[in-house]
């Protein structure tokens, strides 16, 4: 019996999914890829050259093509409010958090964990007493977070966080503000400590890029991208009420809380402004401006709103205002946030 020779396409003229050897295909991939990217160059260039010819010739440039992402192509939702919105300005002057903003009360937090408390969340625990002025911890024991919720209102605390972990790892955040609520849950993922941020090459010496080091100043807050009615009140009206309404700016610390696509990313940084010489093509002098330097201080981790619920902390009889579910992820284009 006679070998059958298979017949090899040479690729010519064809698609690269349609060549069968798998050699030539990747060649084919490989040069389709380098043919596109030198047409990108290309379309730059070309673009660049006519935005220069504009402005020499005074006048405006053609406007650039908005590239399409998640965030600007997302599902339209009819609770994204504004700012200056009457009708959210009204829950501002008169929800639970009237007092805080108003400062009339100061923020007092007590932050506890599950009944078996890990050594990597007692860390994660001293590094937001770090980060969150006037926290409080205390040791959970065989308390009921019911029974908690009790003692700490009679002490004046104006906010209640749990640490969740499992396996001994955080993995669940719970907020409870005092005394009449609301009660949020997260889900905590992607946690790095303050000694386990890696360092970065730098050109300054000057600044150190390794993790900083908080001091006592009362930090700035920067809430990010909540732009729904439910975003605001996790974002403006949950975070925001952790923490003091004036920051000390000579300490230059900053806590963001960014919202992209429903997940939190909490970030704590510092700050430092300082010169650098920077020398134009065409230019023989040297022209000092002045950057802004980022060190991350730590911690860093992520936040997946899991629920909402109308006052305190209550599994039972309690009312839920906003609950995650499954079948809410079916688009990837819908965001609640």
């Amino acid at each position: 019996m006679g070998t059958k020779r298979l017949r090899e396409d040479d690729g010519e003229g064809k698609k690269p999914s349609l060549i069968r050897n798998k050699e030539r295909r990747s060649e084919a991939f490989a040069q389709l890829k380098r043919e596109k990217k030198k047409a990108k160059k290309l379309r730059i260039k070309a673009r660049d050259a006519r935005e220069k010819e504009c402005i020499e010739l005074g006048e405006a440039p053609p406007p650039r093509k908005t590239p399409r992402t998640i965030e600007n192509t997302r599902e339209p939702d009819e609770t994204i409010v504004r700012p200056d919105d009457d009708e959210l300005l009204a829950d501002i002057a008169t929800d639970e958090f009237a007092e805080h903003f108003n400062r009339d009360k100061s923020p007092k937090l007590l932050i506890t964990t599950c009944r078996k408390c890990s050594k990597r969340t007692f860390k994660l625990i001293l590094e937001l007493q770090s980060v969150i002025p006037n926290t409080e911890y205390y040791k959970r024991n065989k308390r009921s977070l019911k029974q908690l919720v009790k003692d700490a209102t009679e002490q004046d605390f104006t906010a209640i966080v749990v640490i969740h972990e499992n396996r001994r790892e955080p993995d669940g955040m719970v907020i409870v503000n005092l005394p009449e609520g609301p009660t949020a849950h997260f889900r905590l993922s992607n946690l790095v400590l303050r000694k386990e941020i890696k360092a970065r090459e730098s050109d300054s010496p000057s600044f150190s890029i390794n993790h900083g080091r908080p001091t006592s100043h009362l930090p700035e807050l920067i809430l990010n991208n909540f732009t729904t009615s439910l975003g605001h009140r996790i974002g403006r009206w949950m975070f925001a009420s952790l923490f003091y309404q004036d920051p000390n700016f000579r300490g230059r610390r900053v806590v963001t809380f960014h919202n992209q696509r429903d997940y939190i990313f909490f970030r704590h940084h510092r700050y430092v402004f300082e010169p650098k010489e920077t020398k134009q093509k065409g230019e023989q002098k040297k022209k000092t401006a002045v950057i802004a330097r980022l060190q991350e201080c730590g911690p860093r981790f992520t936040l997946k709103l899991l629920s909402l619920q109308h006052g305190t902390f209550d599994t039972k009889h309690g009312e839920y205002e906003w609950v995650h579910k499954p079948d809410m992820d079916t688009s990837r284009r819908r965001f609640f946030l």
